[in-house]
């Protein structure tokens, strides 16, 4: 009986599964920032200050502390030291330093005439440390550039729910961002 029980072939191993995530209601408020932007953020969020070495004045980090995620948020003034084509120079080679890890890198443009919003949305495809970054200027006095991030082992399987509702969070800070 042992023997003709083990012998059955149609046995196949129990797949690998993951933890079910419960998605927040989205509820969007404006955020506080003391800085010369403001945007709207959802209220699963925090909102804090980078206290990272060398952060500058209006570096933030937009934390999503039941996804274990932060958008990292900076902010520069262009000026004579800080140029518009230096900082998106430098917003690119960033992006592009997962190319290793990136199966696809897409670009999507950022036109906001009515509050002075332009710049770009990169989606990086693949097990990268950061799926999606962008940055957007006036292009003339005001520059903010940011990267989401998980705290988790990229893996894009487990991730991908919570990137595809994250990325709606960031679409709205981008619409709703005004220049002070």
């Amino acid at each position: 009986m042992l023997l003709l029980s083990c012998g059955q072939a149609d046995f196949s191993p129990k797949p690998r599964g993951y933890y079910r995530i419960d998605l927040p209601q989205k509820i969007y408020q404006v955020a506080n920032t003391g800085c010369p932007f403001s945007f709207e953020i959802p209220t699963y969020s925090n909102l804090k200050d980078d206290t990272n070495k060398g952060a500058q004045p209006c570096w933030k980090n937009l934390e999503f502390p039941q996804f274990n995620a932060i958008l990292h948020i900076s902010y520069f003034d262009i000026n004579q030291q800080t140029t518009f084509d230096q900082l998106t120079e430098d917003a690119r080679t960033f992006v592009f330093k997962h190319t290793s890890k990136a199966s696809a890198i897409d670009q999507k443009p950022i036109n906001i005439p009515e509050t002075s919003v332009y710049g770009l949305q990169y989606d990086i495809k693949g097990n990268t440390a950061s799926n999606t970054q962008f940055y957007v200027s006036d292009s003339s006095r005001h520059y903010l550039r940011a990267a989401l991030y998980f705290n988790e082992k990229p893996n894009i399987d487990s991730i991908q729910p919570v990137l595809n509702f994250l990325k709606q969070d960031i679409e709205t800070l981008i619409n709703t961002l005004s220049w002070k």
